[in-house]
């Protein structure tokens, strides 16, 4: 719940601009502003190489559901691919992990890319059940998802603990439940599956710390949130 239209716009016209050089072979960039500012946003991103992605969606698509955006809405927008499960939509809000996969299942019927977030809370870590939670929130967010569609997911790891308090997971611990992730993804699957899904690690990145932890085997990108805001931040995480 960001930025004014004004200021969206130019941050979204900054993001087009540092993002011009990169290689789309190998890396991909994606803006999820807020649900009014979409159609906007969608001006200044058309015909470039960034990605336009919502930060939610409804579990149904349409009918008495006040205050929800369905589906066909971010369709109509002309939106790439939709965040789902983000901590504060868990955390904040009460999405469940059942609600969380009726979501995942809907956008990927309906031909959405999805970010499927998952992360541990701090108490969680500090019992030693950050492997479960996460586990847990794989098997379920992705139940029912058929190998065939899994090219259609994204994995956010986001420990809840990091997420805008400035504490961020050393590369070593966040590589380990990126590497224990992706041992999930293969069994559900397979091998082949969990070595081509992307999986992204979320929590203060910024671009003194993103060297590091891209330099793990098994992270693959970053959910950017507090650094995107500022293109002097999220400009060189973006070229990196």
């Amino acid at each position: 719940m960001n930025t004014t239209l004004e200021s969206g716009v130019a941050l979204a016209k900054d993001v087009v601009e540092a993002s011009k050089g990169i290689d789309t072979k190998s890396k991909t960039v994606m803006v999820a502003p807020p649900f009014v500012y979409l159609p906007a946003i969608k001006e200044v991103v058309k015909g470039t190489n960034v990605l336009l992605g919502a930060q939610n969606m409804s579990t149904d698509e349409k009918g008495a559901h006040t205050g929800e955006v369905s589906i066909h809405m971010l369709k109509d927008l002309g939106v790439d691919v939709v965040i789902l499960g983000h901590s504060e939509r868990r955390h904040v809000y009460g999405e469940t992990n059942e609600m969380i996969n009726k979501k995942a299942k809907l956008a990927i019927a309906q031909g959405m890319d999805i970010i499927l977030c998952i992360g541990e809370l701090l108490e969680e870590r500090e019992a030693g059940k950050a492997e479960a939670v996460c586990k847990e929130q794989v098997v379920k967010g992705l139940a029912g998802v058929s190998k065939a569609d899994m090219s259609k997911v994204t994995i956010a790891y986001e420990p809840v603990w990091a997420i805008g308090t400035g504490k961020v997971a050393s590369p070593e611990d966040a590589e380990a439940i990126h590497a224990y992730t992706r041992k999930v993804i293969a069994d559900l699957y397979d091998g082949d599956v969990a070595g081509d899904t992307v999986i992204q690690y979320g929590g203060s990145v910024k671009p003194d710390n993103v060297k590091g932890l891209m330099a793990k085997e098994n992270i693959d990108g970053a959910l950017v949130g507090g650094a995107a805001l500022d293109i002097g931040s999220f400009g060189p995480i973006i070229n990196f």
